[in-house]
């Protein structure tokens, strides 16, 4: 699929989504053959000849201006992240051949993950924008357990959920994880459309999976910075947690994830007793030298 097909798409989208009602626009007599807005509808939202605007559905975003943008924003309630969306939808459309070559991050730097194993009382891993987890703490390896395990360097938490079947198990509302990651993909190429790592992760899951392709079929996107995840570990049961996902300035694309459990919940003990298996596991992979052995040379 081209750029200029993602625009469209994603631009018709959200016209069908929106009634004449919701736009405060006057409902004549007749039948409507769409379900949402008319072209010449958004078009007078957006202050636009109709012409124009059919120019910018047909995918030509090139050389749309800021306050075009804005104004489409507006005309089709767009949120936060999905006028982002359209932003960074307009920027690809103008982007030099040097900035189209960007990847996603596949490593970060040892202070990081420092940082990271200083966080020893909750789950903390660092992602990339495609959703490689590239560095975790012990307590995240543990939380993800299943996912850590596959025989994939690095894991990535969208195949782990679309291929791997103990993701259902997992996920306690796996319909709703499984949305948050495509509609985090959707946002993600929206912003580098010609990353070949991304972009061949998506051709991977759209091939491999009918839940996949239907859902990035509905360009939806989403900020996924902070909220609660359900989960069922194989180990310590039900957990309800907390998430705040911190951006690192210094390595765009580069997130950490941390969750938390509230004070005094179920969910707080069996982090702890996650945290001791952990511990457990760690001491039994490190050599026991009999106090009489001489130690290494």
């Amino acid at each position: 699929m081209t750029h200029s097909d993602d625009v469209r798409k994603f631009l018709t989208s959200r016209r069908a989504r929106i009634t004449p009602e919701e736009a405060g626009l006057p409902l004549y007599g007749g039948n409507r053959r769409v379900t949402g807005l008319r072209r010449e509808e958004v078009a007078m939202l957006a202050g636009m000849s109709v012409d124009y605007y059919v120019r910018l559905e047909r995918g030509n975003l090139s050389g749309a201006s800021d306050s075009v943008i804005e104004a489409l924003a507006r005309a089709l309630k767009l949120d936060d992240a999905e006028t982002a969306h359209l932003f960074d939808l307009a920027r690809a459309a103008t982007a030099s051949p040097r900035v189209r070559r960007k990847r996603s991050p596949q490593a970060v730097r040892p202070s990081v993950q420092r940082v990271v194993d200083a966080i020893t009382t909750a789950p903390a891993w660092v992602r990339n924008d495609r959703g490689d987890v590239l560095a975790s703490n012990e307590l995240g390896r543990a939380l993800y357990l299943e996912m850590m395990a596959e025989q994939v360097t690095p894991p990535n938490s969208a195949r782990f959920t679309f291929l791997n079947p103990k993701a259902r198990d997992f996920f306690a509302d796996w319909e709703r994880s499984a949305d948050d990651i495509v509609a985090v993909l959707r946002s993600t190429a929206g912003k580098n459309p010609y990353d070949k790592d991304l972009t061949d992760l998506i051709g991977e899951l759209s091939t491999r999976s009918e839940e996949f392709r239907t859902r990035w079929a509905r360009h939806d996107v989403k900020y996924h910075r902070t909220g609660r995840k359900r989960l069922h570990h194989p180990i310590v049961g039900d957990l309800d947690l907390s998430f705040e996902a911190l951006e690192l300035p210094t390595d765009p694309g580069l997130r950490i994830n941390v969750y938390t459990a509230d004070p005094g919940t179920p969910s707080e003990d069996a982090l702890k007793v996650l945290a001791s298996w952990a511990a457990t596991q760690r001491a039994d992979e490190i050599p026991v030298r009999h106090p009489t052995e001489a130690p290494p040379s």
